[in-house]
């Protein structure tokens, strides 16, 4: 493997460590709030498709350094804004990253992992954010969260109140 690939993957790596981290304190400060509890879980796969690349070509992947060394933003607003430039700046990362990448393989997983924090992750924090600074987010409802692997979303709620 070429010395710029295994760079592109290990600044990947780093990335998708730092976000699922940044997002684990963020749902630590405020509860399992959307969209963070479903793309916390989705930084995880990312995680694990960069981990497969190094097992497939024979590597050892960095460590974690994120893990338990962020800090959560103020206010869920916030949190919401900085994860709308956190998603930004992933996509344009990928950019550069894709552009000194030639190992198909590798280049594959990231434009899969580019593609979902792009047409994904950043489209919810932005409905997230916009939710927030209207007044009508998460941390200004009465709902509480009552267990369950995906029960925080509108349906999952009502299902759970007409019970």
């Amino acid at each position: 493997m070429d010395p710029a690939t295994q760079a592109a993957m290990d600044e990947a790596l780093d990335d998708e460590y730092k976000a699922r981290a940044t997002y684990l304190e963020v749902i630590e400060a405020f509860g399992p709030v959307r969209p963070f509890v479903n793309i916390v879980e989705s930084e995880g796969r990312h995680i694990s498709a960069l981990l497969s690349l190094y097992s497939k070509f024979g590597l050892t992947p960095p460590d974690d350094p994120w893990a338990g060394n962020v800090a959560a933003p103020s206010s869920l607003a916030d949190a919401c804004r900085a994860a709308v430039k956190g998603e930004i700046e992933n996509a344009e990362m990928y950019d550069r990253l894709l552009a000194g990448v030639d190992e198909t393989a590798v280049r594959q997983v990231l434009q899969r992992l580019q593609a979902a924090s792009r047409d994904n992750h950043l489209p919810a924090f932005r409905r997230c954010l916009a939710r927030e600074e209207s007044g009508r987010g998460e941390s200004g409802r009465r709902r509480r969260y009552r267990g369950g692997k995906r029960g925080v979303g509108r349906g999952a709620d009502r299902r759970i109140e007409q019970r």
